[in-house]
């Protein structure tokens, strides 16, 4: 797993030998931060790769692929999303789509790791000013305490992590969803990306279980990521009732999407049927 000097190619393998390779023009960056190891590369046909712990986090070219279909389906199937968290992020990519929303009226983002946003600033294209954007409150914290501590409550939680396994496995737990749960106002949304449908179905299948337990509606779709093992899976929790069948096109009609389309909402719920029957019948 990694950069290949001969090749110059950066190669991320998952389980069963599947790899997804991206060929380098040069490596701008590799550091130690205080949570994990850090790399930035210069792509040939993707402008810059973010790497964490040998991890493909985002291509500047394509990153909408994922932050689009994280952010817009929640907020768009919220009748008016006003305050809004964000676990992880820091890149920034879904704090800059969430305040593409005129209801937002306050985003909280905590990101763990303060170098991640350092060097996205610095390096990439992503975020494009949102961190200084009156509404949104950057906190270099740790995520889990902050749900267990905070007072506040949310329309939406969004959950941008790293993949459903080694140290991101508690943002998945039946405890962290907990957390979550008791911090949505009524009728909120939570979201998070969940790994890929087919190389992580058995992650998916645990997230999705756990889920169950805590909040009163669960849903997931999938969604073909550039960068990512696709198709890459999605889960949505809901406090309360919400349809999240349906999106409000009217709004819909005020943003700027390229991958997302709120027109063609309900293909987000296709999934491969093998998985459609492991996740209805909750492996019984």
């Amino acid at each position: 797993m990694g950069f290949n000097r001969e090749d110059n190619a950066f190669i991320e393998w998952y389980p069963r030998g599947y790899g997804v390779g991206f060929k380098v023009k040069e490596r701008l960056l590799e550091t130690q931060t205080k949570y994990q190891r850090l790399e930035l590369y210069e792509t040939e046909g993707f402008g810059k790769l973010l790497v964490l712990d040998g991890t493909v986090q985002l291509l500047e070219v394509g990153e909408e692929s994922y932050h689009e279909v994280l952010v817009h389906p929640v907020m768009l199937a919220h009748p008016r999303p006003r305050k809004v968290l964000i676990i992880g992020g820091g890149d920034g990519g879904a704090l800059r789509e969430v305040l593409k929303h005129e209801d937002v009226e306050r985003v909280v983002m905590v990101e763990i790791d303060e170098t991640v946003i350092e060097v996205s600033k610095l390096y990439m294209d992503v975020a494009k000013g949102v961190f200084d954007d009156p509404r949104a409150e950057v906190i270099v914290g740790d995520g889990v305490e902050y749900l267990r501590n905070t007072g506040e409550r949310f329309d939406v939680i969004i959950v941008d992590s790293t993949d459903p396994v080694g140290p991101a496995k508690l943002l998945f737990s039946e405890g962290f969803f907990e957390s979550a749960y008791t911090r949505l106002n009524d009728n909120g949304l939570y979201i998070t990306q969940a790994g890929s449908v087919y190389l992580f179905t058995n992650e998916l299948l645990d997230a999705y279980m756990a889920m169950k337990k805590v909040f009163d509606h669960v849903h997931y779709f999938s969604f073909p990521v550039i960068g990512y093992a696709s198709p890459w899976g999605f889960l949505v929790g809901i406090r309360g009732y919400l349809d999240f069948n349906k999106v409000d096109l009217g709004r819909a009609g005020k943003l700027d999407l390229y991958y997302y389309d709120p027109e063609r909402h309900g293909t987000l719920f296709q999934m491969p049927r093998y998985v459609r029957r492991l996740l209805e019948n909750e492996r019984t």
